[in-house]
């Protein structure tokens, strides 16, 4: 009888016993995160670097500076656009902003932007609609227009631009590449 107690004294300690592996009551270490980049370190995003950045050489933008297109007037609205510096590039892509204004300088009340690269009548072109970009602005609308697998010499911006009234308007910007 007392070996038999022995022996389960035993065996219970070996159940519970030392291994402090995978069921231990210790968590499994975090994983070391990616070490931060610093200012001035040189790498870069898109062409820019944070040196760039830092000496003040890049405007805000999608993907660092930005390309102003200008402002035309589309139907009764004034509306400014802009890209992102960089190529434009056959089967590309480009991020494209723009901001929809009544001619007295208020925001539009817009049911739909929607943008395209190429020419007026779309021909190969793929039109994007565009969202708001800042929920706070509701006159800038983004979205990354598709550039076309064949990329004429005059393609240019083209931008719609749809009001409550069910309205389209359509005009367009040179890309100034």
């Amino acid at each position: 009888m007392k070996m038999m107690l022995f022996a389960m004294f035993c065996g219970i300690g070996l159940m519970v016993g030392c291994d402090k592996s995978s069921s231990s009551n210790n968590p499994p270490a975090a994983p070391t995160p990616p070490p931060a980049h610093k200012e001035g370190d040189g790498h870069a995003h898109d062409g820019d670097t944070h040196d760039d950045a830092a000496k003040g050489n890049v405007q805000p933008g999608h993907g660092g500076a930005v390309v102003e297109l200008g402002t035309a007037t589309i139907g009764d609205l004034t509306v400014r656009a802009s890209r992102d510096k960089g190529e434009i590039k056959a089967g590309g892509d480009a991020p494209i902003d723009v901001w929809v204004m009544k001619s007295d300088g208020k925001p539009a009340t817009v049911t739909a932007v929607r943008f395209w690269i190429g020419t007026a009548d779309a021909k190969g072109s793929i039109k994007a609609k565009a969202d708001i970009e800042i929920p706070a602005e509701p006159n800038h609308w983004h979205t990354h227009a598709e550039v076309p697998a064949t990329l004429t010499p005059d393609a240019k911006l083209w931008v719609e631009v749809e009001t409550e009234k069910s309205t389209k308007a359509v005009g367009s910007f040179d890309l100034k590449r």
